[in-house]
């Protein structure tokens, strides 16, 4: 696999994709929108797919900007329900009710929000980094394989039994220290998010419903504060409208992911992403180990 080189970096801030141009990351679009809604890492895929078609890494800033289109699409489908929990939260503390269950959403999106902010502060020289030892692939196949075993564990030993609206803070900020999870490329932030929904025994369709809302703000943050980070580091105008480009398909294709783990959760399980990460885990090791991919 290719590795960054000087030249995919501007200031120390890893900008591979520029170099890619508008075709390949239309490409590399439709994946990352695709697998950053679904729980089986959009990092892991950013890697794997330049790799086996000979493409640059288009580095870990294009990830995190590219969140931004993820956010998009869990706003435009699950508008109603943001409505809902702005207006009645809104309406509830202005009847001085602070415990109807949308103001206790409202909060509980804001706690959950804490953990990631914290630590995603405390990790970002290393996160952001050229050449982040965090983004080798070895690193990415054993997260893949770990929070499979866990998504798997929640499946088996959960009840999938609680509605949405049941919700305590507790419960959300529990969510929330999972999503610390998904710092680490390989684990998925839907994926340990929503892993950490089912053991709390919420039902699937509930347990994502509720991994996407506590997600939307360190999706927005992030996706805003890697803007801003490409900003200072005076990525040119070509760049922005490379990624511009990714933003937009990863967007649609985004919209088209949630349907589907809606639909697969309500009518199977999350057995499917189970086996599949387990199988991109151990199948990235075995590259690893003949030679096919290099970390």
């Amino acid at each position: 696999m290719p590795s960054i080189t000087n030249e995919a970096c501007v200031q120390g801030v890893d900008t591979g994709f520029v170099t890619l141009g508008y075709a390949k990351v239309a490409v590399l679009g439709v994946v990352q929108g695709l697998t950053e809604l679904l729980p089986i890492s959009s990092t892991a895929h950013m890697r794997v797919v330049p790799g086996l078609l000979g493409w640059p890494d288009p580095g870990s800033a294009f990830s995190a900007a590219m969140q931004l289109a993820a956010l998009a699409a869990v706003v435009s489908y699950y508008w109603r329900d943001l409505r809902e929990i702005v207006v009645g939260s809104l309406g509830a503390v202005a009847r001085r009710d602070f415990g109807s269950v949308d103001v206790r959403f409202a909060v509980g999106i804001v706690l959950a929000t804490v953990p990631i902010v914290v630590a995603g502060v405390l990790l970002s020289p290393v996160l952001n980094a050229c050449g982040s030892p965090l983004r080798t692939l070895p690193v990415i196949a054993w997260a893949c394989v770990v929070m499979g075993l866990l998504l798997a564990f929640a499946e088996a030993a959960a009840r999938h039994r609680r509605p949405a609206r049941e919700a305590r803070l507790r419960d959300m900020l529990a969510v929330g220290i999972a999503q610390v999870g998904a710092l680490v490329p390989g684990v998925s932030r839907s994926g340990s998010t929503l892993t950490g929904a089912l053991m709390l025994g919420f039902k699937r369709a509930d347990a994502a419903r509720i991994s996407f809302l506590l997600g939307l703000p360190a999706i927005l943050l992030a996706g805003l504060r890697e803007i801003w980070i490409l900003h200072k580091a005076g990525l040119s105008a070509q760049g922005w409208s490379v990624l511009g480009v990714g933003l937009v398909v990863a967007s649609l294709s985004a919209f088209a992911a949630i349907w589907l783990l809606m639909r697969v959760l309500e009518r199977f399980s999350a057995w499917p992403f189970v086996l599949y990460r387990i199988a991109l885990g151990i199948g990235l090791l075995a590259a690893l180990h003949v030679g096919l991919l290099a970390a």
